[in-house]
């Protein structure tokens, strides 16, 4: 076969694949109902935790979805259905909760541990695709996860099959999150390593440069001494304080360039008739996220960016300061 004719029948053949599992999720949505509400509420009124089992493709599936669950605010955990009958069986209790996962719904593997989840007292949400199953008999709620045909040519490989196992393990999850109010601030918590985790669990104090690397110069300094301090502390500006230490202005890169075209004579021009007065701050416990959000704001509002900010005690004085290169090396932005 030509390169040309290969490469138009692989196409072609991804695209086939792709309607095939876009029509195996469309077909889900129609399915909810009150065995979804009854799933749903049985895990939120779970006071252990979430136990997933499943058995080759659906056990891969199911790691995915208990990873879910765990994240957005229901503790869960995957177990393999072989390694529960060798002893895995003791991290259940009768406080957890088991989604059992089998697209035949006659799983060895799976059907095996059934009799102990039950004598433990544990609650067993299925998802299968036969809702006439040994598993689905059993089962106090039921997700027929059933698809028309798999994707695979030989109706064989679980593909649409699983795909609509992970769709649905999506739906359970998100669901149970609104149900739960679990908040970004949550999200966060369980995420501390990602920018959003960084971004609401840092604060500006976290951040902010302090002491002797804030670029401050008294009322009465002259713009060279201004000057001076600005390059030596590179945050790209510096503020004039009074002798109690509060912020008066503050002068930036920006500030220069415009003085510069201005004609002001740097030589005898003082910094406080040159800065910014009453500039914008923030204080030490402002959120990282907050303070992204301000710049970006700020951006949009005015002509000129905000990429310095100094941060201020509740009586004004400077305490600290930061820039868009400090939230970009703590990863927050």
């Amino acid at each position: 076969m030509p390169i040309s004719s290969a490469a138009d029948s692989a196409i072609a053949y991804g695209r086939e694949v792709i309607d095939i599992e876009l029509e195996a999720i469309r077909l889900l949505s129609g399915r909810l109902g009150e065995d979804f509400r009854d799933a749903c509420q049985r895990i939120l009124a779970c006071h252990g935790r979430v136990v997933v089992v499943g058995m080759g493709k659906s056990g891969h599936v199911g790691g995915k979805i208990a990873s879910t669950l765990a994240s957005t605010g229901t503790p869960a955990f995957f177990v393999h259905p072989g390694e529960a009958s060798h002893g895995d069986l003791g991290m259940i209790t009768p406080d957890d909760l088991v989604i059992a996962i089998s697209n035949s719904g006659e799983t060895p593997e799976v059907i095996t541990i059934l009799p102990i989840v039950k004598r433990i007292g544990s609650g067993l949400v299925v998802l299968t695709g036969n809702p006439e199953s040994t598993l689905a008999r059993q089962a106090d709620a039921c997700l027929d996860i059933s698809v028309p045909k798999e994707a695979c040519p030989l109706n064989l490989a679980p593909t649409a099959s699983t795909t609509a196992t992970l769709v649905m393990g999506d739906a359970l999850a998100v669901a149970v999150q609104k149900l739960r109010g679990f908040s970004e601030q949550d999200f966060a918590r369980t995420h501390p390593g990602g920018t959003l985790g960084k971004r609401l669990l840092l604060f500006a104090s976290d951040l902010m440069h302090q002491g002797d690397r804030l670029p401050l110069v008294p009322a009465d300094a002259n713009l060279e001494t201004l000057l001076l301090e600005m390059s030596s502390k590179s945050l790209g500006m510096a503020g004039v304080v009074n002798a109690d230490g509060k912020l008066i202005g503050m002068f930036t890169d920006g500030d220069l360039r415009r003085t510069l075209g201005s004609g002001v004579d740097i030589y005898t021009a003082r910094a406080i008739d040159l800065v910014k007065r009453d500039p914008f701050t923030i204080s030490p416990d402002t959120l990282a996220a907050e303070i992204v959000k301000l710049m970006r704001d700020h951006a949009q509002q005015g002509p000129h960016a905000l990429n310095s900010v100094f941060v201020v005690d509740d009586q004004d004085r400077v305490v600290g300061a930061l820039n868009t290169h400090d939230l970009l090396r703590a990863g927050v932005i």
